[in-house]
């Protein structure tokens, strides 16, 4: 369910900033990462750090910073192909996978071991965390902010 509202609640959100032009996208604003398309990068570079620790194992975070992709168009390409992968993943899951524990170095060189439920909760609360931040900035424009409730999205 989570997997299949992010997905919806990003599709929403990218349509609304695509309406904005580069100038407005790329302003500076208060909020983490200070901008929104610096917020949409970051989303989607923590999604895909917690992805590969859930198929690789890959312990390391990347700097949380990273613009992985200058170019809205092709930002919004990748984080559609994220998304399928995340809903694809979830939906095949087994039992076994929710006994399992991650061991991950965070960003400031400390290591943690989560349990699996720890860690996708994470996951899917980080996205919405920093979806309602893209929220208020895109309300600080001439575009209204799309509706990303949770029971609106999954039971429409």
């Amino acid at each position: 369910m989570l997997a299949r509202y992010n997905r919806i609640a990003n599709e929403r959100l990218f349509a609304k900033c695509a309406q904005l032009d580069d100038a407005e996208y790329r302003k500076p604003r208060a909020g983490s990462c200070g901008s929104i398309h610096a917020l949409l990068n970051h989303i989607l570079l923590g999604d895909r750090r917690w992805m590969r620790l859930f198929q690789t194992g890959d312990r390391v975070t990347p700097p949380l910073n990273e613009i992985l992709y200058d170019d809205f168009s092709e930002l919004q390409s990748a984080r559609a192909r994220e998304d399928a992968r995340i809903e694809s993943f979830f939906a095949g899951l087994d039992a076994a996978f929710w006994s399992r524990s991650f061991a991950y170095t965070n960003n400031r060189g400390n290591d943690y071991v989560d349990t699996a439920q720890v860690a996708c909760s994470h996951l899917f609360n980080h996205q919405t965390h920093h979806r309602g931040q893209v929220h208020v900035m895109l309300s600080q424009t001439p575009v209204a902010p799309p509706p990303l409730d949770l029971h609106r999205i999954v039971n429409p």
